[in-house]
């Protein structure tokens, strides 16, 4: 993975709005796919979301990340992690395989 934007400062304010309009987002999906996230789901994926938003705000990178190791993940959970990840416009599709453990274990609930 190349990431090569320069990284700017964030206000937590700005960094926290951008993460609350995504979650409210994904919850949508959620909602629509009726998959049903535990508590402790919730909270990892809000943290996981809010250090996205940090990293689309300052263009922070991602360390490397090896695509091998989400062969198991299904078509669904990678295709809704892509569809988040479009919200923000600008991380790379590295992220997409992270969130998409996400998807993968609330759709197990």
């Amino acid at each position: 993975m190349n990431n090569s934007a320069v990284q700017k400062p964030a206000s937590d304010t700005e960094i926290d709005a951008l993460a609350e309009r995504v979650k409210k987002q994904i919850d949508q999906l959620f909602i629509a796919e009726a998959i049903y996230p535990n508590e402790v789901q919730q909270q990892m994926l809000a943290s996981h979301v809010r250090a996205m938003a940090l990293r689309s705000l300052t263009g922070e990178p991602l360390p490397e990340v090896e695509a091998e190791l989400f062969e198991d993940i299904s078509p669904e959970s990678m295709r809704l992690a892509q569809q988040v990840v479009d919200l923000f416009g600008n991380l790379p599709r590295e992220e997409a395989w992270l969130l998409s453990v996400h998807f993968e274990v609330a759709k197990s609930n």
